[in-house]
């Protein structure tokens, strides 16, 4: 169930029944993306990310995620999969985020990724520089993050921001989003 301002979604899209509550992500659209460096998981194998490097390449969706291996956040790792063609078509690299370690997310960049994309370890750096901390009462989720998408320009600025515990428009809006990034083609 959502409401506007405070937002209350059921655990359905977290993992059970219980209900969290997570407001709008801080960093505006124009904000400048902090930079960081974290240990991330593609394919198995572990290395280390950091975020100017992959802007090199171009735009990034860097989307975070509660849990790996919950079904909310499965679902929408097999959507980025699915579509990670597409996003690479684009120009854009997808990077999942969460506060799970590292060895986790490893075994998940193959499973529910597809060693499509990488994941990374969110730590609380991380997770206080994106404002993505799951707010909420129950103790099984304190360091977790909400859902929160970001589109990253090349230039490191936030061109666009999802926040919903719903993973079902994560992968279609920030695919949107990458798309108007690209100069309008000449005729």
């Amino acid at each position: 169930m959502m409401r506007i301002g405070k937002t209350m979604w059921t655990a359905a899209a977290l993992c059970g029944v219980m209900i969290a509550t997570s407001t709008q992500a801080a960093l505006p659209v124009g904000a400048q993306a902090p930079d960081f460096e974290t240990r991330g998981a593609l394919g198995g194998k572990v290395f280390t990310l950091k975020l100017s490097q992959e802007l090199k390449k171009g735009p990034v969706v860097l989307y975070f995620f509660p849990a790996a291996f919950t079904p909310g956040c499965t679902a929408e790792a097999k959507e980025f999969a699915d579509m990670s063609d597409e996003f690479k078509k684009h120009g854009a690299t997808v990077i999942g985020m969460s506060a799970d370690p590292v060895d986790k997310l490893a075994q998940f960049s193959t499973e529910a990724c597809r060693s499509k994309f990488a994941v990374a370890s969110a730590g609380p750096k991380v997770v206080s520089g994106y404002d993505v901390a799951l707010k909420s009462t129950n103790p099984a989720f304190a360091g977790k993050t909400d859902r929160t998408s970001y589109v990253i320009s090349k230039a490191g600025r936030v061109v666009y921001v999802h926040s919903a515990m719903g993973y079902q428009e994560h992968v279609k809006n920030t695919l949107d989003a990458v798309k108007s990034l690209e100069a309008p083609k000449k005729k």
